[in-house]
């Protein structure tokens, strides 16, 4: 069985080091296809999308809407299939 693969938020600009989570595309359980948006976050100066890093199935949402997350932190999981 493939290891869970964390959905990070990466870093966009040299300055940034948070972002807040604007919604999420996809729920737990649905399948998510890799290099697909699936969470919608805001910083300071732009509103992004973080794409799923593999296909399979979203299993595990840790930051919900309207929180604010550092750089590099998880934003949910991804069971790989």
């Amino acid at each position: 069985m493939p290891d869970p693969v964390a959905v990070v938020l990466p870093k966009w600009g040299m300055n940034m080091v948070e972002a807040t989570v604007v919604e999420w595309l996809k729920g737990v359980g649905q399948r998510v296809e890799e290099g697909e948006p699936l969470v919608s976050v805001e910083t300071d100066k732009v509103e992004a999308v973080v794409e799923a890093p593999v296909s399979g199935t979203l299993v595990e949402i840790v930051a919900g809407p309207d929180e604010d997350v550092p750089v590099g932190a998880t934003l949910g999981v991804v069971l790989p299939q």
